[in-house]
């Protein structure tokens, strides 16, 4: 038993080393724009040779077409595209929206950059939805997705290593993940001021990302035993992590590992924190939701599975009262 335990430890130790490289190395090496929604404004005609050259990237760019920039302008912080090249009478102009992706417009800056690098013009850049100024690189809100998640994964693994079940450990992580959220949302906001929106949506995306995580640690758990902790701990600390794409964007990690991400806590508590912090809620539907049933399905597998554990206790002793009783 002592020999196969060894073994098992020097080849799962390596596995695991190899995983964690695959994850978070691969999908960092392969950045590169992939359907990257950009608009395109100003007449027909005038913009035709702008698309034939973003066309020459292939596959990079998914282009919109808007009328003037006004209609850009609205796009962007409506969050359907990162940004837009506008041709005036002057010459191109590059809107950008740093706060949707630092990453993405020093990438559209350096694009139309090289388009115009022949006629020797430099574009005019607009930055539409900057950055705060207390965090000019987004690193602070980059740097959230981690401690959500490892706040999300120790609330779950407490509630069940300290026995609470049903509706004892529902309240347990909901009032946990509520409290995570006004901590954050008070160090990031007002402390900080990396966060610029409304404080209380703000603290409520934060809740929601933890219990996102804490209801499926546990919830699983509650079904399946202590390894369902593990299972949800390697979901979002090696796949949902890497691949949330909140350094950088979805669009610029390979396929399909942008979408998945979108699926998992990490990547959707990334996108939600962009849209309420930054862009007065613009596209926070589809995270939102993502969130909401993580956290629904978590805390429904909690009760479920007291519900299952008690409905088996009350059954055995019948069973061996039955066994028990003599034949007539």
């Amino acid at each position: 038993m002592t020999t196969r335990r060894l073994i098992a430890v020097v080849v799962l130790v390596p596995l695991l080393a190899a995983l964690a490289l695959w994850a978070f190395a691969w999908p960092a090496a392969r950045t590169a724009p992939r359907d990257l929604p950009l608009g395109v404004a100003g007449p027909a005609a005038a913009t035709a040779q702008v698309e034939k050259q973003l066309q020459r990237h292939e596959g990079a760019f998914e282009i919109h077409r808007y009328a003037d920039e006004a209609a850009a302008r609205a796009a962007i912080e409506d969050r359907t595209v990162y940004g837009a090249v506008v041709v005036t009478a002057q010459g191109p102009e590059l809107l950008t929206a740093s706060a949707a992706s630092p990453v993405v417009a020093q990438l559209l800056q350096q694009a139309v950059a090289q388009q115009a690098a022949p006629s020797g013009a430099v574009p005019k850049t607009v930055d539409v939805v900057p950055t705060p100024t207390s965090d000019p690189r987004g690193a602070a809100l980059s740097s959230s997705v981690l401690p959500l998640a490892l706040a999300g994964i120790v609330a779950g693994a407490v509630v069940t290593v300290l026995g609470l079940r049903g509706f004892r450990a529902a309240t347990a992580l909901t009032a946990g993940a509520a409290l995570v959220g006004v901590v954050a949302a008070a160090l990031a906001h007002s402390w900080l001021g990396v966060l610029t929106g409304d404080w209380w949506a703000e603290a409520g995306t934060l809740a929601l990302s933890t219990l996102a995580v804490s209801a499926a640690v546990a919830g699983l758990a509650a079904l399946i035993g202590h390894a369902g902790i593990a299972v949800v701990a390697f979901l979002v600390m090696f796949l949902g992590n890497p691949f949330s794409g909140a350094a950088t964007a979805p669009q610029l990690l390979p396929e399909p590992v942008g979408a998945i991400g979108q699926w998992l806590p990490p990547g959707a508590s990334a996108t939600l924190l962009r849209s309420v912090s930054f862009f007065d809620g613009a596209a926070a539907t589809g995270p939102a939701l993502t969130l909401a049933w993580w956290a629904a399905l978590g805390l429904g597998a909690v009760l479920l599975g007291n519900a299952l554990k008690t409905r088996a206790r009350n059954t055995a002793p019948v069973s061996a009262e039955r066994e028990l009783a003599p034949a007539r």
